[in-house]
Formats: structure tokens, C-alpha cells, sequence
């Protein structure tokens, strides 16, 4: 019987395993992939937003070559971050169950069963892409993921959306030789691009070396080529590959299995602010899975406390 067991081994719930640690809880953190498998599958040269020093976790320095570190600095800083806590994580555990018992908390993996007085759900939201529903989506030429400019050179490739992935990937693309196309759904960028980026992917697209499709959506995708509507009008474009940076949800359906209640418009889940204890008692949520569609409301930097809020918490409950 576990004093708390965590459910997911990115940022957030490393923070709150090493809250737990210092509290002198017992505790496991459960991970169905590897160590902060989110920053894992980002794309391999991607570069942070953040400072290093605001990525920090369980007050270990983070040092970084340049001021933004990049994805491989990410993947070292919390290897070591992991080794200096000595923190417990089992990996290839995706949770299957979590169900109240008469004892307390009962998870299920898919080979084992652990006990916990209390759990925190900080499974993010990376592993669940927005779809984009139409026909031909299943075909293995679409990509939800993006890792690498290698395999476009010389593709038709289209890219759809319009925010920060959409314009990294469309420039590092073009850069490296593919043909590129962006369909996207409003009549401009996002305005919240990285302020390094929106100047380049703007010019590229006004000196034509990017072809851009604004009020614009895919209909259907082809073989060998997709089909574009603006303006009431069917476009048909060659195409090789399609990147759909149209950004990701949290795992609604696990959370509505375990009793957590959902906002019908934001799909953001109840909780209470000072503790973040969920609707169901013993239940925390951590990270981004606080924001529902409001994705980019949580990140790395502005949840770094949270474990030291949810284990006071339950402090406060073992008094």
C-alpha cells in the first residue's frame, strides 16, 4: 500500500515524485513508454521556448549550451534529474483501471495491480492527436508526429495548421529541400508564434517559396495527391506526405473512467485549486491534463509547484 502512486514519468510527475520524496511518502510513478516520454517524441532538433532555468525541476539546475536549450539537453537534464532523486519509476505499466476499494485506490496495469492511498494523474496530453477527421486520414502517408526533416526531401508534402509546430515544420522542411504546403483553416498565422519564427514562415510565404491555403481545409487525402476546399471550391494538389500539426487532447476517456467530471464546452476536469484533488476523492491531477482544450494554459514552467501543493495536501489528510 502505497502512500501515492503517479501516474505518468514527464515533468509533472517527476515534480511531484520528488515532493513525495522529500516528504518521506511512499510512493511509485507508473509510465507506459520511457522517462518523459512526451519531450521524447518532440521532433529531434526542436528547441524550447523556455529558458532552462524556468524547466527546472526539484531545484537541480538545468544547464544548457544556449539560452533555449533543445529536446537532447531536455532528455539528459531529466535522465540525471531521475538518477540524483533516485526516483521509483516503473516503465510499461500504461494504466488500465484505477477503482476505489474498500482499502483505498486500486490500479491496474496491464500485468500488474498496485494499492495506493492516493494517486496523481499527470499523463499530459502528447499521446492523444485531434484527428482530422476525413476520409483517407487512416493512410499511412499522414503524419500526427513529426520527427525529422530527412524523409520529405523532394516530397509533396502539406502541412495543416497554422500555430508553432505547423510554422517549425514548415520552415525546417522547406529548408532541407521538401515542397511544401500549408492548409490552413483561418485567415492567418497565430499570432502567438515564436516571435524568431512568424517574420521567416511569413516572408517565406510571400515570396512564394511556401505555398500557404488560408480559410482553407483538407476534404480528402489521396494516394498520390489531397483535396483542398477554400471558398467553396475543391483544390487538388499533388501530395506525398501529410503533416497534421493540429495539436493534441488529454486522454478524456481515461479520465471520465476513473469518475472525473469533464466541463461539457472545455472538456477542462473539476478540481479544487488550492489541493488540485479532482471530484473523486484521493484522485490529483498535475500538468497539463488540468487544462482540457485549453492546451497551451499549462506547461513545464508555471506547474513546477504543483507537487508541493498536492503533497501538503496530503499531509494535511495523514495528520
Amino acid at each position: 500500500m502505497y502512500d501515492l502512486v503517479i501516474i505518468g514519468a514527464g515533468p509533472s510527475g517527476l515534480n511531484c515524485a520528488i515532493a513525495a520524496i522529500k516528504a518521506g511518502l511512499s510512493y511509485v510513478v507508473l509510465e507506459k513508454g520511457v522517462l518523459v516520454n512526451s519531450i521524447y517524441h518532440f521532433p529531434t532538433n526542436m528547441t524550447f521556448f523556455s529558458t532552462s532555468k524556468n524547466l527546472e525541476v526539484g531545484e537541480v539546475p538545468f544547464i544548457s549550451h544556449v539560452d533555449k536549450p533543445t529536446r537532447k539537453e531536455a532528455l539528459e537534464y531529466y535522465r540525471r534529474l531521475v538518477e540524483f532523486y533516485q526516483i521509483d519509476i516503473q516503465y510499461k505499466q500504461q494504466v488500465k483501471k484505477l477503482s476505489q476499494t474498500d482499502e483505498g485506490l486500486q490500479i491496474r496495469s496491464s500485468d500488474k495491480t498496485y494499492k495506493a492511498k492516493h494517486v496523481v494523474v499527470a499523463t499530459g496530453f502528447y499521446d492523444q492527436a485531434n484527428m482530422l477527421d476525413v476520409p483517407g486520414e487512416h493512410l499511412a502517408k499522414v503524419k500526427h508526429y513529426y520527427d525529422d526533416a530527412h524523409p520529405y526531401i523532394g516530397m509533396n508534402i502539406a502541412i495543416v495548421g497554422a500555430a508553432n509546430s505547423a510554422c517549425d515544420v514548415a520552415l525546417e522542411t522547406w529548408q532541407k529541400g521538401a515542397k511544401v504546403t500549408m492548409v490552413i483553416r483561418g485567415a492567418t498565422l497565430y499570432k502567438k508564434v515564436k516571435y524568431w519564427i512568424l517574420p521567416n514562415i511569413e516572408n517565406r510565404i510571400k515570396e512564394g517559396s511556401i505555398k500557404a491555403y488560408f480559410n482553407a481545409q483538407i476534404k480528402q487525402i489521396n494516394e498520390t495527391s489531397i483535396d483542398i476546399e477554400q471558398n467553396n471550391q475543391t483544390i487538388t494538389i499533388p501530395n506525398d506526405y501529410v503533416l497534421a500539426m493540429t495539436g493534441y487532447h488529454p486522454d478524456y476517456d481515461f479520465l471520465s473512467s476513473i469518475g472525473i467530471t469533464l466541463d461539457k464546452e472545455t472538456n477542462i476536469p473539476t478540481f479544487n485549486p488550492d489541493t488540485l484533488e479532482s471530484n473523486v476523492s484521493s484522485i490529483y491531477l498535475a500538468g497539463v491534463v488540468l487544462g482540457g482544450n485549453l492546451t497551451s494554459k499549462y506547461f513545464i514552467e508555471n506547474t513546477r509547484e504543483q507537487g508541493e501543493k498536492i503533497i501538503s495536501s496530503i499531509q494535511a489528510k495523514q495528520a
